[in-house]
């Protein structure tokens, strides 16, 4: 696996890319970038004549994840030589929220195969229900581990695009197919949120929209936790105070999901992923250095996993609520992530409205919220 990378400041334009490319015969490549950059009329064409013989793809970011820290309105490009894995990409353009279930079993029916060892997926952020997705591409796929994330728009919640070959638009899924014992292929997930207040029951949801919590309407009750000061500025200020979804019978966190809407006329909460009735949930706070060692939990998890002293690279899918809690601050996550995986790690990856990773130490993929996933790709030549 060879790994070569560009990047471009936001006061850059394509022009200051150097006059030829790091690695012309790279058949993967990664892009990563604002919405604003992807609206550059030129974007695809220089991408394909740089890496002509590639399959090109990415999305747009909340903030772009570089071994030099987090940049916003910038283009991270990271292209890949396998030298022994297989790839098969794929795509699609969704046709509704409420079809993301079947858009993902249709992909992964396309990837499916008895030597596939990982998929990676990048998808819309906004038209996507990513719980729905990722049990989709489980219904076929079993517990193939599915990295990735959905695609970001700052903090503005408006449009997010992708970007498919000569094709940048929104509503689109994104799934590579990685193939082959050669492959190694490690995830990492770190939180660093604390939880507070009694433990709460979903008496009533609809998949992402909670109704009621122990028999009451959900928005007061969410309100009288986080405060009057910060309930005036919902849904904003509900990045800073996301939801744990309690695994059964544990005190430990499952997953966690950000709000993303509220609704007063039902007073209900809208989630970034589903909150299923019956599931336990506790209200969760976080300062910045927790933030910063759940994020070195997470590459902690790879490096015990894996043999992390070979070149490889970590693709970092956080979220934008993080990004949003520390602030100016933010990079220390990523640089705390670059000192356990070493410099011959190359890191690239972004901020999203939601991270696709297994759970910890297990192959159940999930949609994640609020969380640090990583996903490690090297290849072993002599397996």
């Amino acid at each position: 696996m060879i790994v070569r990378q560009e990047s471009l400041t936001a006061k850059m334009t394509l022009k200051d890319l150097a006059t030829n490319s790091p690695l012309p015969t790279a058949n993967l490549v990664l892009v990563f970038g604002s919405v604003k950059r992807f609206g550059e009329s030129k974007l695809t064409s220089t991408l394909k004549e740089r890496y002509p013989t590639a399959q090109i793809i990415g999305c747009s970011t909340s903030g772009e994840i570089t071994a030099s820290g987090v940049f916003d309105d910038s283009l991270q490009i990271t292209a890949i030589l396998w030298e022994k894995t297989i790839q098969r990409v794929t795509h699609t353009k969704m046709t509704g929220m409420q079809d993301s279930f079947e858009t993902a079993a249709g992909l992964a029916r396309q990837l499916k195969s008895e030597t596939l060892k990982a998929v990676l997926v990048y998808s819309d952020g906004l038209n996507v229900n990513g719980s729905e997705l990722l049990e989709g591409f489980k219904s076929v796929l079993g517990e193939i581990p599915v990295m990735g994330g959905m695609a970001g728009d700052g903090f503005n919640f408006s449009k997010t695009v992708q970007i498919f070959n000569d094709t940048v638009s929104d509503g689109l899924v994104i799934a590579v197919g990685l193939y082959g014992d050669n492959l190694v292929a490690t995830t990492g997930v770190g939180r660093g949120w604390k939880p507070y207040g009694p433990p709460r029951k979903v008496t009533k949801s609809e998949k992402n929209v909670v109704i009621e919590l122990d028999g009451k309407p959900a928005l007061p009750l969410y309100n009288l936790y986080i405060g009057a000061h910060s309930a005036k500025d919902l849904p904003g200020s509900g990045l800073k105070f996301p939801f744990a979804i309690i695994e059964e019978g544990k005190r430990d966190i499952e997953k966690i999901r950000t709000l993303l809407a509220i609704d007063v006329k039902n007073n209900s909460l809208t989630f970034a992923g589903n909150v299923d009735e019956g599931e336990t949930v506790r209200f969760c706070q976080a300062t910045h250095d927790r933030l910063v060692e759940g994020a070195g939990h997470a590459a902690h998890l790879v490096a015990d996993n894996t043999n992390v002293n070979q070149n490889g690279l970590a693709i970092c899918v956080s979220c934008v609520g993080r990004k949003g809690v520390m602030a100016e601050l933010v990079a220390d996550e990523v640089k705390l992530v670059q000192q356990v995986l070493g410099n011959q790690t190359a890191i690239t990856g972004f901020y999203s409205y939601g991270e696709f990773a297994p759970r910890p130490d297990t192959n159940d993929s999930v949609l994640h919220n609020q969380t640090m996933t990583i996903g490690y790709l090297s290849e072993n030549l002599l397996a």
